[in-house]
């Protein structure tokens, strides 16, 4: 079962519980997807919908610091249940130490000597951790592994 299967069948189920918080999430990540497949119309693999997630997910994270810093932490707790709920698509994360040694076999793989390799090692990582990693923490260890 595809990905964009599953979050249908999850939507369906969130209907029959009239789970609502739920389901607006949901239908939100659905909207998303379709958005996307339509403006350039294609079909979106398991792949692009992580992306699609990951993206979703940095948008919650940085309005619900804004919501927290403002003092609304209504509107901050309402954007981190919508995170808790998007997570649950994503495949297990790596921790620190297998980014670095993803990142070191990259490097390696690419031939990447300094610093100014940074975007061929970038273009490469984002492939292959796409929805596994959190991409800043592979922009640090990218960075930390090419100034050494």
């Amino acid at each position: 079962m595809s990905l964009k299967d599953r979050i249908s069948d999850d939507m369906k189920a969130a209907l029959r519980a009239k789970d609502s918080e739920r389901l607006s999430t949901i239908r939100m990540l659905l909207a998303a997807i379709k958005q996307k497949e339509v403006d350039e119309r294609i079909t979106l693999d398991d792949a692009a919908v992580i992306g699609i997630i990951d993206k979703l997910i940095k948008q919650r994270k940085d309005a619900a610091g804004q919501y927290a810093q403002a003092g609304r932490t209504d509107l901050a707790d309402k954007e981190n249940a919508e995170i808790a709920v998007l997570e649950a698509y994503l495949p297990q994360r790596l921790s620190p130490e297998d980014i670095a040694a993803e990142i070191g076999r990259i490097v390696a793989e690419v031939g990447a000597a300094g610093p100014g390799d940074m975007g061929k090692v970038m273009a490469a990582a984002k492939a292959a951790l796409a929805g596994r990693a959190d991409m800043g923490l592979v922009s640090a260890a990218v960075k930390q592994a090419l100034s050494r």
